[in-house]
């Protein structure tokens, strides 16, 4: 069972991310466009789940099914499209998990939700440290039940990502 852990913000996850990245662009070669740092451990001073959550826009993502070995020699496990059409998911650590891979076809429209609600957050620290608010609540109401933690998120996530689709001009 995964426990729902969210701890303050550490700038070591840059230097993670940046580290994983190049191991990805290693595996991914001609077939990576661009390797993006998402998700909670991306907005300096809010609380996240420590696990880097990198997004991998490749040119097809039929291809990537190919990558699936060479995902496992470092260390990943592949988990299909996992709930999101298009996409294919990789976790690294299983449940004590340190990375999250999502990788998308260019043009995806997941790559510029992912990316709009990042940027937002970044440019919107009040709104930042209300989502990171929440999170420590959540956490601390579902420790064991980390998909309680997540559908806790979901309306608070769905009115930033209309925001930031509106703040973007998307």
């Amino acid at each position: 069972m995964r426990k729902v852990k969210v701890v303050p913000y550490n700038k070591e996850w840059t230097n993670m991310f940046e580290m994983e990245a190049e191991k990805l662009w290693i595996v991914f070669g001609d077939e990576c466009i661009a390797i993006h740092h998402i998700g909670s451990t991306a907005i300096p001073t809010i609380y996240a789940k420590p696990i880097i959550d990198l997004l991998v826009e490749v040119n097809k993502i039929e291809k990537i099914d190919n990558l699936i070995s060479e995902m496992e020699r470092i260390g990943y496990e592949a988990r299909g499209e996992f709930g999101i059409t298009g996409r294919r998911f990789f976790i690294k650590g299983g449940d004590k998990r340190t990375h999250h891979v999502h990788v998308f076809e260019k043009g995806d429209k997941e790559i510029a939700r992912h990316l709009a609600f990042r940027d937002y957050m970044l440019a919107h620290p009040k709104e930042a440290q209300q989502y990171s608010q929440l999170k420590q609540t959540l956490a601390q109401k579902h420790l064991l039940d980390i998909q309680q933690y997540i559908e806790g998120k979901n309306d608070y996530l769905q009115k930033i990502d209309e925001k930031a689709k509106n703040w973007l001009n998307l």
